[in-house]
């Protein structure tokens, strides 16, 4: 009776015991499929691509490299990682890349160079033509997740052969023969450990390895060796020994990084010699297999003595089993491990990376980086953003060494930068304040301030909409004069910079010298409605309010809005929205998110060519002048800004390649008393000369339905005979009716026979037979000396020195620009 029971309470306790394993089991494969699965978000600079024909300074690409981990060597040629100038051609050794799941193999290339900077060639080692060739991008951040681990995951069938011979032979020689634990190593080990009286050698198998690698820790106590026995037996009755060898070469510890663990030979690889695991040496494999031991230990960049004696030590042992003969062991220790440090960024790009990572969770399909091992292809541009830092941190150390009052401040002056394509709308670089250490908040995209005369283009791009009642053209007078308006609270009386008033001015001149009251005046003309609806159509969201003083850039914007709503003039009046992920690849390799460029037209290219060229006046003689001051002489058309008090500084301008904004503030309002011509100007001139350099790009393109005709200044009206006119551009069919001075009249053609040649005297006669008719109907002279005089005195400068519309000079000259 009692035996019955206890044989039942037995069976009972076997059967829990069983049940309670399975579950355990069940469970042990659910964590071990998860964490095998998950793997660190690795953001990736914007891709450099080389073309043949495409322009590149060889310098550039050298320096590109060297950021990149690629050693220079010279006598030889290149391997993997390394590359050699010779002459115009460059000899790049370009290692495997491995995005993701997509993987390009590595591929030895030259790149021949003309004396133009212009590639004519790029061939591989056959001397078979490429089309292009996919340089390494920089790595600019990683997403560990919460257990913290730098791993670059791999195929088994990826690793090298003689390293898996490495590793098995070291670690674990009868790994495909015995089950989670192998008692014949840990009988050996347990007597080898005696006779040395110390713990010489180890007795645990790949399997219990990776068991405490992934769920247990390091401490050395019974209860621990039980648990990952447990779990060992639990892995190797779920998953096959393949299976098993691969996350073992994905997961175990090889070393740490600044804080960061390095996990997985993967990443190691990369981490100690600049490679792709596909791409090691048999000396480099045994290397890395010679210091699992013990990481810090036989690291080979703090002991590299320690590290290739052990690499050495590896290297016998293979011999010893067979996997190497003689003559290849013998090599081999003599071999150079070819240890390289991982290259430093020498940029900080966190605030661009939180707002990629804001992107990327947001939208209809959120995407967390933290899971599933995703690649970023980001948007950010290195060198830009290298610029872009070392400008903002030099303008505020500048301006307070110049300045020590806004030192004296409650909270530190700060600044923010933000340069896009305007093509694609990428986003190139961000800047979002003075120290991302000491705050994390993005000026240049969650702070909303008050833009002043940075939004004056919005103003005239409104006012010069073609069909528009009333219409305006860049020569519409305008009045300079007091204004005082009711408004509900109270009157509203704009005053200009320089408290002056200057009476009929243009609406070019007003915009170069930024003249507060007449476009006041405009936007009273024009109406909020119709300004408001043209800040919508050029990506502009924050709200703004219909009041007078709109027009005067009242209402609050973010940097990356007005920038943003620039670089549709830069692109000639397509709107593309900002991006900052270009494509999020998975491990399979397929992408996972792909933001396509989706730019459509939002304003004519002529129109916004006109504004284009009154903001390069600003540039040539308004109050952006200060950039040609100091050394800027490249394409440009910009537009300063400041606020009441001065309390923001703005300055916003663009290329055809490049849209560039700068703001200068305090963060609670304290006026930094000065204007966004001297506050913001010299961070984006800075910024423009080390990106550009001081002959800048592209020049604008002179675009259809644009008429250039000469007006006389102090009206708007068509220059006619004897009327001084200056040169300025008009949408097509908006050119002015009323002449100053005497109408043109047309061409009349007449034969002139032999009797009566053109004679030099006759300035209106011309030798091949046609003349202009004067005013009083007879062939001669336009209207006399006077007229002709005049006209010799109007220089052509409608066209720059590439035969390409240059910048319209004011046609009174330069008008005392005031601050915006």
């Amino acid at each position: 009776m009692h035996r019955g029971r206890w044989l039942m309470l037995l069976a009972a306790a076997i059967l829990a015991a069983g049940l309670g394993y399975l579950v355990f089991e069940a469970r042990i494969a659910r964590e071990f499929d998860a964490l095998d699965s998950s793997s660190p978000a690795r953001i990736l600079a914007r891709p450099w691509t080389l073309r043949a024909g495409g322009r590149v300074d060889p310098r550039r690409l050298i320096d590109h490299l060297k950021r990149v981990g690629y050693r220079s060597v010279s006598g030889r040629t290149p391997q993997a990682g390394e590359f050699s100038a010779r002459g115009r051609d460059l000899l790049v050794g370009r290692r495997t890349l491995r995005l993701g799941g997509f993987v390009d193999p590595g591929v030895h290339a030259r790149v021949r160079f003309r004396s133009n900077g212009r590639i004519s060639a790029i061939r591989d080692a056959e001397g078979k033509d490429l089309a292009s060739l996919l340089l390494d991008p920089e790595v600019i951040g990683t997403s560990l997740g919460e257990h913290g681990r730098d791993r670059v995951p791999v195929r088994l069938d990826e690793v090298p052969q003689h390293l898996v011979d490495a590793l098995l032979t070291v670690e674990d020689r009868r790994f495909y023969e015995h089950g989670a634990l192998d008692p014949r190593r840990i009988g050996g080990a347990a007597l080898s450990n005696l006779r040395q009286r110390r713990v010489a050698e180890g007795g645990s198998t790949i399997t219990q390895q990776l068991a405490r690698t992934l769920f247990l820790s390091t401490d050395r106590t019974v209860l621990r060796k039980l648990r990952e026995a447990a779990i060992a037996v639990a892995l190797e009755r779920r998953f096959s020994k393949q299976r098993l060898l691969e996350a073992y070469v994905n997961h175990i510890y090889l070393g740490q990084h600044r804080g960061t663990a390095i996990h997985g030979f993967g990443r190691a690889a990369q981490f100690y010699f600049g490679r792709d695991i596909s791409e090691l040496t048999l000396g480099q494999s045994a290397m890395l297999v010679g210091i699992v031991r013990g990481p810090s230990v036989y690291s080979p960049h703090r002991h590299p003595e320690r590290a290739r004696a052990r690499r050495d030590m590896v290297l016998r042992q293979m011999h010893a089993v067979g996997h190497l003969d003689d003559a290849r062991r013998d090599d081999e220790l003599e071999a150079d491990p070819e240890i390289r440090r991982p290259p430093e960024r020498n940029f900080d790009a966190r605030w661009y990376l939180d707002f990629l990572r804001r992107e990327l969770a947001a939208g209809d399909a959120p995407l967390e980086p933290e899971g599933g091992g995703p690649t970023v292809i980001s948007s950010l541009a290195p060198e830009l953003q290298r610029a872009a830092e070392t400008a903002v941190s030099k303008g505020i150390r500048s301006m307070e060494r110049l300045r020590p009052r806004l030192r004296e401040q409650a909270g530190p002056l700060q600044a923010a930068l933000v340069a896009l394509d305007p093509r694609t709308g990428d986003i190139l670089a961000m800047v979002g304040g003075r120290s991302y250490g000491t705050s994390q908040f993005n000026r240049a995209v969650d702070a909303r301030r008050q833009p002043g005369s940075a939004f004056k283009p919005v103003v005239a791009l409104a006012a010069l909409t073609p069909g528009a009642d009333p219409s305006f053209t860049l020569a519409s007078v305008l009045k300079d004069e007091p204004l005082a308006l009711d408004t509900p609270a109270g009157v509203w009386k704009p005053a200009n910079a320089d408290r002056e008033f200057l009476g009929p001015i243009r609406l070019r001149e007003a915009l170069e010298g930024s003249r507060n009251v007449p476009f006041a005046r405009l936007g009273l003309a024009v109406g909020p409605d119709r300004i408001i609806e043209t800040a919508r159509r050029l990506g502009i969201e924050s709200p703004l309010a219909p009041y007078p003083s709109l027009a005067l850039g009242a209402s609050e914007v973010t940097l990356l809005e007005l920038t943003a709503a620039y670089a549709v003039l830069a692109a000639e009046g397509r709107r593309t929205p900002p991006r900052s992920a270009l494509t999020v690849l998975g491990r399979d390799g397929t992408a996972r998110r792909e933001t396509m460029a989706r730019s459509e037209s939002v304003v004519s290219p002529a129109e916004a060519y006109l504004v284009t060229s009154a903001l390069r006046g600003v540039i040539e003689h308004g109050t952006g002048s200060g950039v040609r001051a100091a050394g800027y002489r490249g394409p440009l058309a910009a537009k300063s800004g400041t606020t009441n008090d001065s309390r923001d500084a703005w300055f916003v301008g663009y290329t055809p390649e490049l849209a560039v904004g700068v703001w200068v503030g305090f963060d609670d309002g304290t006026p930094v008393g000065l204007p966004g011509s001297r506050a913001a100007l010299p961070i984006f001139t800075d910024f423009m000369i080390r990106v550009l350099g001081p002959r800048g790009g592209r020049d604008f393109r002179f675009p259809a339905g644009v008429e250039r005709v000469d007006v006389e200044p102090a009206t708007g009206r068509r220059a006619g005979w004897g009327c001084r006119g200056e040169p300025e551009l008009f949408l097509a069919g908006t050119t002015p009716e009323a002449y100053c001075g005497y109408r043109p009249q047309p061409w009349r053609r007449r034969t002139l026979s032999p009797e009566s040649p053109a004679t030099s005297d006759d300035p209106g006669s011309f030798r091949r037979g046609r003349v202009r008719v004067r005013a009083d109907g007879r062939d001669g002279p336009d209207a006399g000396p006077r007229a002709a005089a005049s006209r010799s005195r109007t220089p052509d400068t409608s066209r720059g020195p590439s035969g390409r519309p240059a910048a319209l000079p004011s046609p009174r000259g330069p008008r005392r620009p005031s601050p915006p």
